[in-house]
């Protein structure tokens, strides 16, 4: 059965989120970082060497600030008007734009092109990839790349994943987050006419814990 999205109740989700990240981003300095420890993985080289770059569900516009100090032409879409209106407010003036509109919409009625798309814990986690992926390929430059992270799918439990926010009391607020192995990752990129496909699930700096999926490929 396929997920239910409702973008105004996940709008309501993402804004309460972007309330409790208010000083995360007012307070920190722009990153760029694909996992979820600070200073461990890879850094932006996995997008090559950009003029343009899109990033899909920007949450704080961290990653976005930072390519646009190194003068990118960097854009970030975000669900929540709240989030917009604070990542506007303080990395705008580095240069960055943040745009609020629902991912599919937005790849579906824009016509611009990048030379990368990427989605760190963001968008691409918590939208359709089949209809999400096609998409993102019309909107990259010939030889674009799309890159990605998220955590690895827990064994067994593939595909959309009901949840919740926060704990599991007060109003019920949720979203769906999709969750692929990597080979399932590469097979959903080639039939949306992807090239060049690594799909990595990279360890994390302490053994026993969450790594992080990284996935690149070219269009």
């Amino acid at each position: 059965m396929p997920a239910r999205h409702d973008i105004a109740s996940e709008r309501e989700l993402w804004d309460s989120f972007a309330q409790s990240t208010k000083d995360k981003v007012f307070d920190s300095a722009p990153v760029f970082c694909w996992t979820q420890y600070s200073g461990h993985g890879p850094g932006p080289e996995l997008l090559g060497s950009p003029t343009t770059v899109l990033e899909i569900g920007c949450g704080t516009g961290r990653a976005i600030a930072y390519l646009a100090q190194q003068g990118v032409q960097a854009t970030g879409v975000d669900l929540s008007p709240v989030m917009v209106a604070n990542t506007t407010e303080r990395w705008g003036p580095l240069g960055a734009r943040f745009i609020c509109a629902e991912v599919l919409d937005h790849l579906s009625t824009s016509t611009d092109t990048y030379d990368a798309i990427y989605s760190i814990f963001g968008a691409v986690w918590f939208t359709d990839p089949a209809r999400l992926l096609p998409l993102v390929a019309e909107r990259l430059n010939p030889g674009g790349v799309l890159a990605f992270s998220h955590p690895p799918a827990i064994p067994g439990a593939y595909g959309p994943q009901g949840m919740y926010k926060g704990g599991f009391a007060g109003k019920a607020m949720y979203t769906y987050r999709y969750s692929y192995t990597p080979r399932k990752w590469h097979n959903l990129l080639v039939a949306a006419g992807f090239t060049n496909i690594d799909a990595t699930i990279v360890d994390a700096p302490e053994p026993g814990h969450i790594g992080t999926l990284i996935v690149r490929a070219t269009a």
